[in-house]
């Protein structure tokens, strides 16, 4: 939205050499909604930055590890001003913030594009981005390539990778070249389809045995961190006590070394299936529909806004020189323009019966 402010009057050479003195106005743009500014008095961050030795050092002291989802600049502020230690871009922004069906359906492009913005408002957290579906699967030179752009043009510091045992050789790869790597084991969301759903993992002694050891060869390939997706918390809590690194729960009960939750269903906003394991710390979706509606009645009611208090004045003095000018001007064109009933022939009427 513009607004005009008068410049000092300025005098300007005429023909004749005549000195005539001129009002300039110049526009100047406003914006509806600016960028945020530090407010003055406004207490500096007290938070360190988190790193991998300071994620191992919450795990050593007991202390649980804070992890959630983020997806833009608004929800990456959100984990940068509330305690949050990693901030994960997960791929799980293709059904929450892009309406796809599934995660499979995101992009690596769709992923480098989000998670810049989340990465212009994490300075604290640590800011790990899911490899998308496909960014990985085709041996470890393909998945550097791609996890080396979303390092280098995304500004993620780690990536997570879906997977057990036929990863390891990629996992191997990408911490070698100095990518810290997250693994993630039980339920895999990528793979959804061949296991006819969203199942919990590892209810059975065998295949229980199968995610340990899947945890355990990751670690070993190199692994900052493992999440444990939907599987039975006793199975969870062996595991954390198996591994020298920390386990990141979801749907894994408390005995993992931290938690994470994807942030629209920890807020409230997903309107979708809501898992077992989700627990809502806030309706915002309840309080953002109520006033997307309250908006849009208080528009149609002619209550929004209001010239008083929501609009901008203009000097009276400016607004009848503006009549004046329009008056002067409607005078010109009519001399200039003959009116239909002045001359102009008129169409003919058609009959009508």
């Amino acid at each position: 939205m513009a607004s005009r402010f008068q410049i000092i009057t300025s005098m300007v050479v005429q023909s004749g050499f005549r000195l005539q003195n001129t009002t300039r106005w110049i526009s100047v743009r406003r914006m509806s909604v600016r960028p945020e500014a530090k407010k003055p008095g406004a207490p500096a961050t007290t938070r360190k930055k988190i790193t991998i030795q300071k994620l191992n050092a919450l795990r050593s002291q007991n202390i649980p590890i804070t992890v959630l989802t983020a997806y833009d600049y608004p929800t990456g502020l959100r984990s940068e001003r509330n305690d949050i230690d990693i901030c994960l871009v997960g791929d799980s922004l293709a059904q929450v913030a892009l309406g796809y069906d599934s995660t499979t359906r995101l992009t690596l492009d769709d992923m480098i594009h989000h998670c810049k913005a989340v990465s212009r408002a994490i300075k604290t957290p640590f800011l790990v981005a899911d490899m998308p579906f496909g960014t990985y699967h085709f041996g470890p030179d393909e998945a550097v390539r791609n996890a080396v752009r979303l390092v280098r043009e995304a500004g993620a510091e780690g990536v997570k990778l879906e997977g057990g045992v036929e990863i390891v050789e990629v996992v191997s790869r990408l911490v070698s070249l100095g990518i810290p790597t997250m693994a993630h084991v039980g339920l895999l969301p990528q793979r959804h389809t061949i296991h006819s759903g969203y199942r919990v993992q590892g209810r059975d002694a065998d295949t229980a045995l199968g995610v340990i050891r899947s945890a355990e060869a990751l670690e070993k390939a190199g692994a900052f961190s493992v999440v444990l997706e939907a599987i039975p918390h006793s199975l969870a809590t062996l595991i954390t006590q198996r591994l020298q690194i920390p386990t990141i729960g979801i749907g894994a009960g408390p005995g993992c070394s931290g938690q994470v939750l994807v942030h629209d269903d920890a807020v409230g906003i997903w309107s979708g299936h809501k898992a077992k394991f989700v627990r809502r710390f806030a309706e915002v979706g309840q309080v953002a529909t109520e006033g997307v509606r309250s908006y849009a009645q208080a528009v149609r009611n002619g209550e929004f806004p209001s010239a008083a208090t929501e609009g901008y004045e203009m000097d009276e003095g400016e607004f009848d020189r503006l009549r004046g000018l329009l008056g002067h001007s409607d005078s010109l064109s009519s001399r200039g323009n003959a009116r239909p009933s002045e001359g102009m022939p008129q169409p003919k009427q058609l009959a009508t019966s």
